[in-house]
């Protein structure tokens, strides 16, 4: 029952009178006499208050003073993957989104057509504020091809060990990964051909393994920051070609003010490369800076000075490229453009060119490209919450850029190619991201790439443009959905017949792949604490495109599994 205020003191007046009213009524008799009353209450009047008004900026925090970060600006090429276009499980431009996990170690497994089989274990232990530590393993293997069945199957299997400690002032780690890679030369002209060849005859198997050692300082607010790396990369392929990679990386910074800083970074390669020949290939590349900041102003000035063994196309061998940088912040945390003067050389290996294409002929010259001049300009922006809009054209002069190109002996293979001069290359990239609490995800990224070769009659098997569009969505951690759409532009590869005059020469024949259209769908869903599963279809629209020419990619293909946490 709710009482308006302004009733309560006539009640109270009944209240208190109400013994005399009883006593008067018992005298009554002799002399009093009492008229019936009535006493209502009324109890439909309810006491409302305004809403109060919740202000949660009674108390004010100054926001943290705007340090002078470095801003690492990065020279965006693709890849160019060769049947992982249809990745069975990775996202080309996005970390992969997984369920909620309950415990951070999980299992998976699936099969799907195509005769593949995925397995992926992730065991880590738990979150521990000394040391973390930790294995991941996966497969995946597809007996069948899109090419005459077994003979374009393929298996990729990785193991990799990783732990560090962070006791001390220091965080030291180290790093191992093995893996083994089987694919098969199944580019042949299949119309020439009365019978398949033997898969045996067209085997390719790669062995990888790498280890790193690591130490960075843990206090953020040093004055002096660094990471330290030292490693060692092997490679070795089916025809006997090895290749031993010993390399240290330096990431360092020194603060000198409040608005001021120098850094160093550093990065040493010594490459044996093994073949029909034995070829050493020394690297080297330091780059110091002179890193200010003033209001709204960000400015480094330094120089990168570089030296690399190869030899090949006469190009120098010690080489100092400008490493300018200078940034304007037209509107705080939210628009900021930049343009720079920059250049360097890029490490090039056997074990990372086969992760790109698998196909190589045996004996490659492979060769570090020189990356400048180069003058970039560009911003980024976030112009609303959770969406970022970054945008960077690159104007390079390229010596030694590889390209892929059919061998003339034997075209299911490919040589590395390279322009007799330096390569005109002019790059213009966009990317869009939404990210909404880590609920909906929506990102689209793209790259134009306009190549100017001198010597090549093509920019062999790199197409012009690539871009990718994907979207996630997490429905209250139980259901997630996730879509990528990837193009790229058709590119150009070799065939080569034999001339009329002598029967015997062979002449080149440039012929553009396929445009690759390629969609992608995902679907996991939780049905218990501990137990998901999940359905990936790759290649939907079902396009056997060739983003290598005579190298069509499977159709479409699905997977089906499931998932365990604990």
């Amino acid at each position: 029952m709710t009482l308006h205020c302004s009733k309560l003191l006539p009640l109270a007046v009944l209240l208190a009178a109400a013994p005399s009213l009883a006593w008067a009524q018992k005298t009554g008799k002799t002399g009093g006499k009492i008229e019936d009353a009535e006493i209502e209450i009324v109890k439909e009047r309810v006491n409302q208050l305004p809403e109060a008004t919740r202000n949660f900026e009674k108390i004010k925090i100054e926001a943290p003073a705007k340090q002078a970060g470095q801003v690492t600006y990065t020279y965006p090429d693709f890849k160019l993957p060769a049947d992982r276009l249809n990745p069975s499980i990775r996202v080309l431009s996005i970390q992969q989104e997984e369920l909620a996990p309950q415990s951070g170690n999980f299992l998976k497994g699936a099969i799907g057509n195509y005769g593949t089989f995925y397995g992926k274990a992730y065991l880590h232990n738990t979150r521990s504020e000394t040391a973390s530590y930790g294995l991941d393993f996966s497969h995946i293997s597809s007996a069948n091809g899109p090419v005459d069945k077994k003979n374009s199957g393929s298996s990729q299997t990785s193991l990799g060990l990783s732990g560090e400690t962070y006791n001390g002032p220091m965080t030291l780690g180290a790093k191992l990964d093995l893996g083994r890679e089987r694919y098969n030369f199944y580019g042949y002209n299949r119309e020439t051909r009365r019978l398949p060849p033997p898969t045996d005859s067209l085997k390719q198997v790669f062995s990888r393994a790498a280890v790193k050692l690591f130490a960075r300082n843990q206090a953020a607010d040093a004055p002096l920051q660094y990471d330290f790396g030292v490693g060692f990369n092997y490679w070795k392929d089916n025809f006997q070609a090895s290749e031993s990679n010993f390399n240290a990386s330096l990431r360092s910074g020194y603060t000198l003010g409040e608005k001021s800083r120098v850094s160093v970074l550093g990065d040493l390669s010594l490459v044996s490369y093994k073949d029909s020949l034995k070829v050493s290939r020394p690297f080297v590349q330091i780059t110091p800076a002179y890193e200010l900041s003033l209001d709204r102003l960000a400015l480094s000035i330094g120089a990168t000075v570089g030296y690399t063994g190869d030899t090949i196309r006469r190009a120098p061998q010690f080489n100092v490229y400008p490493a300018v940088r200078l940034g304007y912040t037209v509107t705080e945390d939210k628009f900021v453009v930049f343009a720079g003067l920059g250049g360097g050389l890029q490490r090039v290996t056997m074990y990372d060119l086969t992760t790109e294409n698998p196909w190589l002929a045996p004996n490659q010259r492979v060769a570090d490209t020189h990356r400048g001049p180069t003058v970039y300009f560009g911003f980024n922006s976030t112009p609303a919450r959770a969406l970022s809009v970054n945008a960077k054209v690159t104007l390079s002069n390229d010596r030694n850029l590889y390209f892929y190109n059919n061998n003339r002996r034997d075209s299911t293979k490919f040589d590395l190619v390279y322009d007799g001069k330096a390569t005109q290359l002019i790059n213009v990239h966009g990317e869009i991201l939404y990210n909404a609490a880590e609920q909906v995800r929506v990102g689209f990224k793209a790259d134009y790439n306009g190549y100017k070769t001198r010597t090549l009659a093509e920019a062999f098997h790199r197409p012009a443009f690539q871009s990718t569009l994907f979207g996630s969505y997490n429905m209250y951690d139980k259901l997630l959905l996730g879509a990528e759409l990837y193009t790229y532009s058709s590119s150009y590869g070799s065939g080569y017949v034999r001339r009329l005059v002598d029967g015997r020469q062979l002449g080149q024949v440039v012929r553009p792949t396929d445009t690759v259209i390629d969609l992608n769908l995902r679907a996991d869903y939780r049905i218990m604490e501990n137990l998901s599963i999940f359905a990936l279809g790759n290649n939907l629209l079902g396009r056997k495109y060739e983003r290598f020419l005579n190298y069509p990619v499977k159709g479409f293909n699905v997977l089906a599994g499931v998932t365990y946490d604990f």
